[in-house]
């Protein structure tokens, strides 16, 4: 992709009101085009510049989403272009279904546009990386086939071996950790199938965030985010955690999955605590340099439908449910310095940390009412 081009998104629905949301929702940021139907979807994606990535509605009279995702993956012009289903279908059959016929991500109605923002970029990250990987094997590929043309002598194939023993090094870095050593472990087949498991979310950000990095130097910004995510990061391997993904100053966590642990929720909050110790020193250096940064968390409890998303050469872990909205909601609450939790996790803490009911507040997204209880350390 040619840099400062924008992405183009293909959103297909059959409800107007719904693509002109979603279009205002990523108009800013990215192209959009538009299908009331699986027929006309198919008809822009197989064009001569298809989209970048494909908002997809399933229940649609005529061609379903379903269908029309099959028809994509199966197509080596389209299969790589990463599908997102936006759907108010939520039954972790549905969700297996889309993610079985090649979808990458599965969002439901009503949208959150912080998330479709989220995951859009997201995926669309992804998609370029693998644009990356694959140009980075035919140049290897080219590599290889030149140097049993050249027959050279043995220093010299040493030496482009050595070279290319740090390409293939440097590619590594796409995959996470976890994956990493799931992969080594020779165990990776079944923990990333998908599968369904009740796990602890942790969402936190940087409060003040967005206007420090509107006025702020890049390279000052990019300063500030090195070290609060290696800050995070270590805290991260400590208790076990399993860093979903790195999004700007936003940090998604969850516990229990790929190795379940005895109280998930008493291990999240115990790590929330040691961050919010930890960023203090971060925040007093910060301050110094006059920046007012300070970080809210997030924690719930709940079922989650859990596997590998992306694809081959580049996969991460990924959970996708409502408990992973209700950690985004409540980050969005807390204060700079707070930790709210939902009342599952409160309920499980023991004697890991003192708790006080906020109250039952309105949530986007959820129906009711949600009882909130903010943290606090038992030091």
């Amino acid at each position: 992709m040619v840099p400062g081009e924008k992405h183009t998104i293909l959103i297909v629905d059959d409800t107007q009101e719904n693509i002109l949301l979603l279009s205002e929702v990523l108009e800013s940021d990215y192209l959009t085009k538009a299908a009331i139907n699986g027929e006309r979807a198919l008809k822009i994606a197989f064009a001569a510049e298809p989209p970048d990535l494909v908002l997809l509605d399933v229940m649609m009279p005529g061609m379903s989403g379903y269908e029309v995702c099959r028809r994509l993956k199966v197509n080596p012009e389209t299969r790589r272009i990463p599908v997102i289903f936006v759907t108010a279908m939520n039954e972790v059959d549905d969700e297996t279904k889309g993610l079985e016929l090649g979808a990458v991500d599965y969002i439901t109605k009503p949208i959150s546009p912080p998330i479709v923002k989220a995951r859009v970029k997201a995926h669309l990250e992804l998609y370029e990386r693998r644009r990356e990987l694959e140009q980075m094997v035919v140049k290897l590929e080219e590599q290889a086939r030149e140097l049993a043309a050249w027959n050279q002598t043995l220093e010299q194939r040493v030496a482009e071996g050595v070279t290319q023993l740090d390409r293939l090094g440097r590619m590594k870095r796409f995959f996470s950790p976890a994956v990493a050593d799931l992969i080594l472990s020779g165990n990776a087949d079944d923990p990333l199938k998908t599968h369904r498991r009740e796990i602890v979310v942790a969402f936190l950000d940087l409060r003040e965030f967005t206007a420090f990095s509107e006025s702020a130097d890049p390279e000052e910004v990019m300063g500030v985010l090195a070290d609060y995510h290696a800050a995070m990061g270590e805290l991260i391997i400590k208790y076990a955690g399993t860093l979903e993904r790195f999004a700007g100053d936003g940090i998604m966590i969850f516990f229990n999955d790929p190795v379940p642990i005895p109280n998930p929720a008493a291990q999240a909050v115990s790590m929330a605590l040691e961050m919010q110790q930890r960023l203090k020193g971060l925040e007093a250096a910060w301050a110094r340099r006059g920046y007012d940064l300070s970080m809210g968390v997030g924690i719930a409890q709940g079922y989650a439908t859990i596997g590998a998303i992306g694809f081959e050469g580049r996969r991460d872990y990924g959970a996708i449910g409502n408990v992973t909205n209700l950690a985004a909601r409540l980050c969005g609450e807390a204060k700079g310095g707070q930790i709210l939790v939902s009342q599952r996790v409160e309920q499980a803490l023991g004697e890991v940390a003192k708790s006080q009911l906020i109250g039952d507040l309105p949530l986007k997204g959820f129906h009711k009412p949600v009882k909130i209880f903010e943290i606090h350390s038992n030091v």
